[in-house]
This record gives C-alpha cells, sequence and structure tokens, in this order.
C-alpha cells in the first residue's frame, strides 16, 4: 500500500470527533421511575440507569455487552432485572442474558451457539418471556422461556420469519407480525394465546400491504398498528371484540403509530423530508395533534403516563439530547446531553433536504452537506454515500463522519433513492428485482446533480457505502466506471448467490424478497451481482469487511479481492483491502473501531483524492 505524509488538515480531530459520545434505546421500566439506556461513554457501550426523580446515573454493565449492538434488550417485571443479548464479535448469534441492576450479577439464559435470539416482552406476571429465534437452523419464529426453570417451547412455526410478541396488559394475548402469502412484500399481524394455541391472522388489509403491529391499548381491546395499504404509512386502529379497523390521517405523509397512551390516544411519528416528529390522535374523533419541531430527529415512545414522554432531539448541528415532553404543554425537561469535550460546534455544518431528477425524470429525495462557507465559485470533492438496506433512509441527524469531511472541503451527499424508506411504498417497491437498475440511475444523477448545483469537481467524485451501500459501490465502480474517482466498499454485498447460501433463513427471505427465488432468476442474480462487472473499474477502490459479518459474509470481499487479481489488478496499487477479525457488519458505539474506520478511510481518500 503506498503512503504519503498526511499534512496538518482541518479543525477536527478524528480521535474527538468519533469519541463523541452517544447513548440509544432508552426504555422506562414497569413502575415508569427509572431509565435504562445504552450509552459509550467509556469507549463502548454498556448499560445504565437514571433515577427520573433525582437524575441520578448509575452504570449497571461493565463489558458485559457485545461489541457492537444489533438487538434491544427488556426490563424484567421486577423492575430490577434487564434481560439483554450477547453475540461473538458481531456474529448476531445470540444469547440472552439477565443482569441485576443493584447486584451487577449477570446469568446466562440460553445457551445456542449457532442461533440468533432476541428478547421482545415478558409476561404481566414475570413468569414468561417471549423471544424470537432460528434455532436449529430453522426460520425466525416465536418462542416461550419459563423464566423459573428456563425450559423453552416453540409457540409458531411459520415458513417465512416470525417476529415480535407483546402481550396484552392481562397477558391473555399475544400479537406478532409475519406473511404466509406467495407475495413477499406483504406483512400481516396475528394473535395467538400464551401457549402457542388460537393462533389467528387478525389484520390483513389486502396482499401486499405492509400491516404491521404497534401497541395495546392498557384495556386491551385494540391495538394501534401502522399500514401502507393506501401507499403511505399511515397510523389504524384494530378492535378485537368487532374486528373494526379504523384509519388515521389522510396519508398524505408517512406516519407510523408508536405507543397507545392509555385507551384514549395513539403516540405516532410523522416522517417528512427526512426528518421524525411527533403527533397524536385521539382514538374516537380521529383528531390530530401535530407537535413542532425543527427539522432533524425528534421520537419518543416511552410513556412516563399519559401526558409525558421521554423522547430523544437529534440534528446535524447537534448530536442527542434525552428530554421529558409534556404532550400537552409542549415543555421540556432535559435529562441528558451528549458532552462534547472540547470541540468547537460552531465548526459545524446543517444538512439540506433536496429534491432531484433522476435520468427518468423521477424526483429523489436527498440530503447534502456542503463545506462552512461554501463558495460557488470554488470547485469541491465530493462524497456520495449511498445507505444499506436498500430498505432504509438518511435523516437529518448528526454524523461525525460528515462533520470530519466537510470541515475538509469535501461535500457531502446521503441519497435516498429508489428502494428507500419514508417515501411511500411505491418509491420504496421500485428497485425490487431491479438492483443495479433505478437505483444506481439515481446514484449518477445525484453525482450530476452536485456537479450542477454544489460546485463539485467532476473529477473528484467518491462513492463510499457499507452494506447495500457496498453493493452500491461496486455496482457503480464496475458500471459507470469513467464516473468516480475512486470507491469505498464497507462490508458489501458482491456475489447474490453465494450469499444467499451463506445466509439465515430470515436474511435468506429479504433477499427473495428484493431481487425473486435464486433459481428461477438465477440469471438475473447473476447479471446484477457486482462480482461480475467489478474488472470494468477505472479508478482506485478501498474494501474493508469484518470477518464475522452473517449478513455479508466476509466471503464476498475475497470474491471481489480474487476476480480483482484475476483480471491483473494489484492489490496495493489498485485495490485496497482491510480485514477486521474481531467485527461484523460494523461495530456500532464502539469508540476505538469508529475511530480506526474513520481513519483508514481518512488516509485513502487523502492518498486518492487529496494528494492528486
Amino acid at each position: 500500500m503506498e503512503q504519503k505524509a498526511m499534512k496538518k488538515r482541518g479543525n477536527f480531530k478524528i480521535e474527538e470527533l468519533a469519541s463523541i459520545p452517544t447513548f440509544a434505546m432508552a426504555t422506562l421500566n414497569y413502575a415508569k421511575d427509572t431509565l435504562a439506556f445504552y450509552w459509550n461513554k467509556t469507549g463502548r457501550f454498556e448499560l445504565y440507569t437514571m433515577n427520573l426523580d433525582t437524575k441520578e446515573i448509575k452504570q449497571v454493565s461493565d463489558g458485559e455487552l457485545p461489541k457492537g449492538i444489533r438487538a434491544g434488550y427488556l426490563w424484567g417485571r421486577d423492575d430490577r432485572t434487564i434481560y439483554f443479548t450477547k453475540d461473538n464479535d458481531g456474529d448476531e448469534k445470540h444469547d440472552i442474558y439477565s443482569i441485576d441492576i443493584y447486584t451487577k450479577a449477570v446469568t446466562q439464559l440460553t445457551k445456542t451457539p449457532e442461533a440468533q435470539e432476541i428478547p421482545t416482552d415478558v409476561s404481566p406476571d414475570g413468569k414468561w418471556m417471549i423471544f424470537n429465534a432460528n434455532r436449529n437452523h430453522g426460520q425466525m419464529n416465536l418462542f416461550r422461556m419459563n423464566l423459573d426453570t428456563k425450559e423453552v417451547n416453540q409457540l409458531t412455526n411459520h415458513s417465512n420469519p416470525a417476529g415480535g410478541g407483546e402481550f396484552t396488559k392481562d397477558g391473555s394475548l399475544l400479537a406478532y407480525g409475519t406473511n404466509e402469502e406467495q407475495n413477499l412484500v406483504n406483512s400481516d399481524i396475528y394473535l395467538i394465546k400464551p401457549d402457542g394455541s388460537e393462533q389467528r391472522r387478525a389484520v390483513q388489509l389486502k396482499v401486499g400491504s405492509q400491516d404491521r403491529f404497534s401497541d395495546w391499548s392498557d384495556d386491551g381491546s385494540f391495538f394501534a398498528f401502522t399500514t401502507d395499504v393506501n401507499g403511505n404509512n399511515q397510523v389504524a386502529t384494530y378492535h378485537i371484540e368487532t374486528e373494526e379497523i379504523k384509519m388515521y390521517g389522510d396519508g398524505s405523509q408517512a406516519e407510523s403509530a408508536s405507543r397507545v397512551i392509555g385507551n384514549h390516544k395513539i403516540l405516532a411519528i410523522a416522517n417528512k423530508n427526512a426528518s421524525l416528529s411527533p403527533i397524536l390522535y385521539d382514538v374516537k374523533t380521529g383528531e390530530k395533534t401535530t407537535l413542532e419541531f425543527p427539522p432533524g430527529i425528534s421520537i419518543g415512545s416511552e410513556l412516563i403516563n399519559n401526558d409525558e414522554i421521554i423522547m430523544t432531539i437529534n440534528r446535524p448541528l447537534s448530536p442527542s439530547t434525552l428530554i421529558r415532553f409534556n404532550l400537552n404543554t409542549q415543555e421540556s425537561e432535559i435529562l441528558l446531553e451528549t458532552d462534547m469535550g472540547t470541540i468547537d460546534k460552531s465548526l459545524f455544518v446543517d444538512g439540506e433536504h433536496i429534491f432531484y431528477p433522476s435520468l427518468d425524470g423521477t424526483e429523489i429525495p436527498g440530503i447534502v452537506y456542503k463545506p462552512r462557507d461554501f463558495n460557488p465559485n470554488k470547485k469541491y470533492p465530493a462524497i456520495i454515500m449511498p445507505h444499506g438496506g436498500p430498505t432504509a433512509q438518511y435523516f437529518l441527524y448528526f454524523t461525525p463522519s460528515v462533520q470530519y469531511f466537510t470541515d475538509l472541503g469535501y461535500v457531502v451527499f446521503h441519497p435516498n433513492v429508489r428502494g428507500s424508506t419514508g417515501y411511500g411504498s411505491t418509491f420504496r417497491d421500485a428497485c425490487i428485482k431491479d438492483w443495479g437498475g433505478k437505483d444506481h440511475e439515481d446514484w449518477i444523477a445525484g453525482r450530476e446533480w452536485l456537479i450542477k448545483h454544489a460546485s463539485v469537481d467532476p473529477k473528484k467524485v467518491v462513492i463510499y457505502g457499507g452494506s447495500y451501500g457496498g453493493y452500491a459501490t461496486l455496482w457503480a465502480m464496475g458500471n459507470s466506471p469513467d464516473l468516480w474517482a475512486a470507491g469505498v466498499a464497507w462490508v458489501p454485498v458482491s456475489d447474490l448467490k453465494s450469499m444467499y447460501d451463506l445466509s439465515m433463513e430470515h436474511f435468506k427471505f429479504f433477499l427473495r424478497q428484493q431481487m425473486g427465488d435464486p433459481i428461477k432468476d438465477g440469471d438475473l442474480w447473476d447479471e446484477r451481482s457486482p462480482a461480475t462487472h467489478i474488472q470494468n473499474m477505472k479508478s482506485p477502490l478501498l474494501l474493508v469487511h469484518g470477518k464475522n459479518d452473517p449478513r455479508c459474509p466476509v466471503s464476498q470481499s475475497h470474491i471481489v479481492v480474487d476476480k480483482l487479481k484475476k483480471h491483473g489488478f494489484k492489490e496495493g496499487k489498485d485495490f485496497e483491502y482491510v480485514e477486521y477479525d474481531d467485527e461484523g457488519h460494523g461495530a456500532s458505539g464502539d469508540m476505538s473501531s469508529a475511530i480506526r474506520s474513520l481513519k483508514l478511510l481518512d488516509d485513502f481518500l487523502y492518498r486518492k483524492i487529496e494528494s492528486k
């Protein structure tokens, strides 16, 4: 690997930016007096608790959590036990553990080295835990554990993934989601007795709609759910006795149900122009109350009481703040702010949500971040960052790497191309059986927009992404090679068939949903695999992979390396490959991993873009 001395540049140190602590998954106990949350102020995520009255914060775990967080946790009904999961260096084969928040005692509850297990709820009497698992190399289904004896029995046996399993307040019913239709986009809501009997499908608004459970009312007479039956995510309720379904809102923007407040209101999240903010619906009248927040992420679903919720606020200019918010007065109290250390926040840049025309005229949303003191008369290098998924979405939130590279003079672009969520089901499903098609057109059109409207140098446009974003990088490097100054593919998809063969059953389902049948559509899978075309690349490529990745196995990068070498490309000159032994599909929340990854990216771009 060629090395060039890196001169001092920019106002930020990578170590400082990548070490800004973050907190996540704030969850109230059942007594509503103690908040638990993940926090990585020690350099990795640990569990903490906060007393809501005194604001006293205590660290609960000390190294027991996995390096990268890929699953949530549950409070026990005793308000002192927390159930969490742990895997082996990112392999996502989680076992379930418990920790006592007072004694710190940790107990392993399951030991299934080849299975992924995710706890979803504890029965109101505290005797049972529901969890989702793919035991015995099977499909993801619902299981029940007796918390006294640790005996486990399987509740469902669906051939397609089943997820969830939330109790009514009296413990008489469980709600969960699965799909038994040939249409793999479809998702329905099922009800079942806690012992696995009397299973029935409760909600299917039409074959092909995605109907997803959200929360039970206090009296168990109805539940709130989210449906896209009308083209956009919309809030709805299902009433158990009458089987009546009631829709809320006009469907003009994406809205997702979050929690039922008592029996009278629904707390929901509106998704508009890459921002999330809370709204309320009156269950009986359908009256909507919009809570006004500036662009960014303003979300919360933890109910302290019928009037107050815990919310997390995040903006491009400001990392997360945890607040206690009154739904009636709209007054808030700060519970926890992000410690920025000595970093000068005035140097941060804001993001702008825009729409740009794709090659066929379709309007594509995206977020552009320009360097501070942007001068339209100058030419800037740019980084286009396709997101993962593809059914995911970029939001207006704080990202250390964005602030680092805009400070160095890059324009950074987050396109929400076709295949993304948040802009309707037609937009989301536009690339089914068309990966590398319309999405590729949207990435190319985004590049053209940046050149015309953001003073970007056409000779210095980099494409960089992870997971499906890594697919995007490899696909673009092989199919529009003249457009990119360099490519960076992190934990990428490169060969669809070989990835499918190594995937867990629920991951296989997603691949079939997105790209069809691996046998019947085998020619399509081959043609739309980036490894088929990567020998066409004309600019430097950086490949990075975690050895333990279960979603995009490390062999996906090995295939690319072997193909490039076969066609005469030289490692260290034409491409570079870095493999991490202690990671899987990324290591969310681990500061040392974040620092080394940002340094690796920074060094590559300095050598291949800035020093040219």
